[in-house]
């Protein structure tokens, strides 16, 4: 799992609440406090400086000023992978002697512990080399884990962050319950602490507040290592799979240059140093496990040159910044350590979570299908082996519990999970991912129709999180997608049942039209969810952007009805005659005016924050603007929003959500977060941090990604030989061009005028660029 570092603003790690540094799951070193001169640096800033470190300045007066000025200013550079290099330079006049002192110590605690808010109880320290080095006392070996507990999202051997996580033992939910072991073959239960506004779990953070100085805002940091290992130690405790650590596992503290003295019994090492008028002393603490580990990064599975500009400012480092924080969160797969994957985020779920690390590898494809394979072959791995004759199947993918809001049962990721599966791999397909891999992974597909088929009831709709419902329209919306894309699996790969699979999803589409949509006087709305009663539940949310059409479901629209591949319905080819979008363009969920009055509705105020899309309308019963599904905006379901919205022709309302989404990413530092707040946005104001936010988070960052294709209008057919570009007429942000994307395993360039005019600049030898 990633490495990470969190502290307050001012620098100092006091071991309040979630503050230390980790790696594999585990607290290495909770407390890390400087002095100089006897005296604590007078913060004036903490910063990030990129998606892997930080940057804290503080001043200390010495006594030899002559006036009000401080004479030092300390320097503190942060490295999640556990490095700290401090500085302190010199404005005096004359040679200043000083006594440097760092206080460190730890409770070698795990994540888990951390986040349920369990008694944190230091370890004691021995002198090691020129450090120190704490080993777990027998009692504390493991703290806060269960004996017969599974695994954590967090990371292996022991749960880890405050949503459990063996996907298919444990479940969570997200605002409101959290960890708890359940039933094998994917059932979530839900027990343990609360992960929602404030501390999570009664961490005793503070304010609850856990972003920052890494982050930008707010009173905490976070930064992320990648892929769990350390640049300069022990590496990443055994690349993802063993998250928590060996229950044995030390820490170790070394400096450079040695320490003149090291106390073991407080845990100090003191420097003896002198500064020349004008001079500076650099000394560095590297952090890091008794326990060797390889060290070995995870490669980066897209090229180096992607990249974006545009006349939007914004445009240019919301991709930089986006890949950089993705870089971070780069997992090798235990099992198969030539396949990588995302973790979901740090701190909460520094594993893999299957449906999130689907959602990130979608969003990704455009750079790639490496990403996309290594994830699909690891969540693949997390099913169990096909059973023998006579034995049960495994249900379906494992997944843990997520929170709904306040009109819903926590929703099962896992059933997410078993429907995203067959649609990654077909879009991937599209993109141009190899025949050798499509044959490996078609079997898993097959596995996650023949699952979408058994738990589908008498009316064809798919239950979540149990049998007898409720009835989500989301879940109805993958279903639905994962028979189409399936069906287009089969036909591909020669298989039998695409003809069944494709009359199934029209059967779908009809019933779902005549049960999830309700009339009002305001032109109706789809139900969120159909109660076991079959009632419908009609509160409003950006779930429901899950039912808009995709540039996939276009496509196959298009060769089912034997016409040439299309992009975003956009354009004047595109439209009825009368200048309206024909929303049946693309096969989704709901008719044109149907999906008309979604777009409406996903543009209106009750949804559209000024910031993205609120994950339950303002108007609702139940609304909170912090609450994890009952108003916080999520990133990646406002860039869904914003690409369904340009695909099926609402230019306007997607425009504006996206506006809001680069605005908002501004004021993160373009770092952004999993959620934050849902407040109505207002002039000079700013989006609130939401306190149990992941950030990085993976398909946060990849909502960049996708955005950006919509903008672009990239529509790939690759076995068919075709690419269409077709942006929004609008061009919402003025021109945009996006290079170093990548296509049939070959670069690919688009340019976008600012008259909504796309031209390929680059692509792969032999496509066919369609209209």
């Amino acid at each position: 799992m990633p490495a990470f570092a969190v502290s307050a603003r001012h620098g100092q790690l006091d071991g309040h609440g979630l503050e230390g540094f980790y790696r594999a799951g585990r607290r290495l070193v909770g407390r890390l406090r400087l002095r100089v001169g006897g005296i604590e640096p007078m913060p004036v800033q903490g910063r990030r400086a990129g998606a892997d470190r930080v940057r804290f300045v503080g001043t200390v007066r010495t006594g030899a000023e002559s006036g009000p000025d401080p004479a030092v200013v300390v320097e503190r550079v942060r490295h999640a992978a556990g490095v700290e290099r401090i500085t302190l330079h010199s404005s005096a006049t004359r040679v200043l002697r000083l006594t440097l002192e760092a206080e460190l110590g730890t409770d070698l605690a795990e994540l888990s512990a951390v986040a349920a808010g369990h008694e944190r109880r230091e370890v004691p320290a021995s002198v090691h080399e020129s450090g120190l080095r704490w080993r777990p006392l027998p009692a504390l070996a493991d703290p806060g884990r269960e004996p017969d507990a599974a695994p954590a999202e967090a990371g292996g051997a022991g749960s880890a962050g405050a949503r459990a996580a063996d996907p298919a033992r444990t479940g969570t939910a997200h605002g409101g319950s959290a960890p708890g072991a359940g039933a094998q073959g994917g059932a979530e239960t839900n027990r343990g602490a609360a992960r929602g506004g404030g501390a999570r779990g009664g961490t005793g953070r503070g304010d609850g507040v856990r972003v920052g100085t890494a982050h930008g805002n707010g009173a905490r940091g976070a930064v992320a290592a990648p892929g769990g290992a350390t640049r300069v130690a022990e590496g990443n405790g055994g690349g993802g799979g063993g998250g928590g650590g060996a229950p044995g596992v030390g820490a170790l503290v070394t400096a450079e240059p040695p320490p003149d003295d090291v106390i073991a019994a407080a845990g100090l090492l003191r420097w003896q140093l002198e500064l020349a008028p004008g001079g500076s002393r650099t000394l560095e603490l590297r952090i890091g496990t008794d326990q060797a580990g390889p060290r070995e990064l995870p490669p980066v599975p897209w090229s180096p040159a992607a990249a974006a500009a545009g006349d939007d400012p914004g445009v240019a480092p919301l991709l930089g910044t986006a890949l950089d924080d993705l870089r971070t969160l780069l997992l090798r797969d235990p099992a198969e350590p030539a396949d990588v994957h995302l973790v979901a985020g740090v701190p909460w779920r520094c594993a893999l979570a299957p449906a999130d690390a689907l959602w990130a590898a979608r969003m990704l494809l455009p750079l790639g299908t490496r990403l996309a394979a290594g994830t699909l072959r690891a969540v693949a791995r997390t099913w169990p082996a096909a059973p023998a004759a006579g034995a049960p199947e495994p249900a379906r993918l494992p997944g843990t519990l997520r929170d709904s809001g306040p009109h819903l049962p926590p929703a099962a990721t896992g059933v997410e999970a078993t429907l995203l599966f067959p649609a990654v791999l077909a879009e991937a397909r599209r993109w141009g991912l190899p025949e050798r891999d499509l044959d490996g992974l078609l079997p898993t597909a097959e596995r996650c129709l023949a699952w979408l088929r058994a738990a589908a009831d008498d009316r064809g709709f798919v239950p979540d999180p149990a049998p007898g419902g409720p009835y989500r329209c989301e879940t109805q919306a993958h279903a639905h997608r994962a028979a189409l894309l399936g069906a287009e699996l089969l036909d591909a790969c020669g298989r039998p049942g695409a003809a069944e699979w494709r009359q199934w999803a029209a059967a779908l589409r009809e019933r779902f039209r005549a049960a999830f949509w309700t009339e009002d006087v305001a032109g109706g709305r789809p139900a969120a969810a159909l109660a076991p009663d079959r009632r419908p539940l009609t509160h409003l949310g950006s779930p429901a952007a899950h039912l808009l059409p995709t540039a996939a479901d276009a496509l196959v629209r298009a060769q089912a009805h034997g016409d040439a591949p299309v992009g975003p319905a956009a354009s004047a080819s595109a439209d009825g005659g009368n200048g309206l979008p024909v929303a049946d363009s693309a096969p989704g969920l709901l008719d044109k005016a149907q999906t008309g009055q979604l777009a409406r509705l996903l543009g209106g105020p009750a949804l559209d924050s000024g910031w993205g899309l609120r994950s339950l309308g303002a108007a609702e019963p139940g609304f909170n603007p912090f609450g994890h599904r009952a108003g916080a905006v999520h990133v990646h379901e406002t860039a869904v929003a914003v690409a369904g919205l340009f695909t099926a022709g609402y230019d306007k309302e997607a425009g504006a959500l996206l506006r809001g989404l680069l605005d908002a990413a501004g004021h993160f530092g373009h770092h952004l977060p999993e959620m934050y707040a849902g407040d109505q946005r207002t002039a000079g104001g700013a989006p609130l941090p939401h306190p149990a936010a992941c950030r990085p988070s993976a398909v946060a960052a990849a909502a960049a990604v996708h955005v950006l294709t919509a903008l672009a209008g990239v529509a790939p057919d690759v076995p068919a030989g075709t690419v269409a570009a077709r942006p929004p007429a609008t061009a919402p942000l003025g021109a945009v061009q996006l290079t170093g994307w990548r296509l049939a395993g070959e670069p690919f360039a688009v340019r976008v005028s600012r008259l909504g005019l796309a031209v390929v600049e680059e692509a792969a030898p032999g496509l066919q660029l369609g209209s």
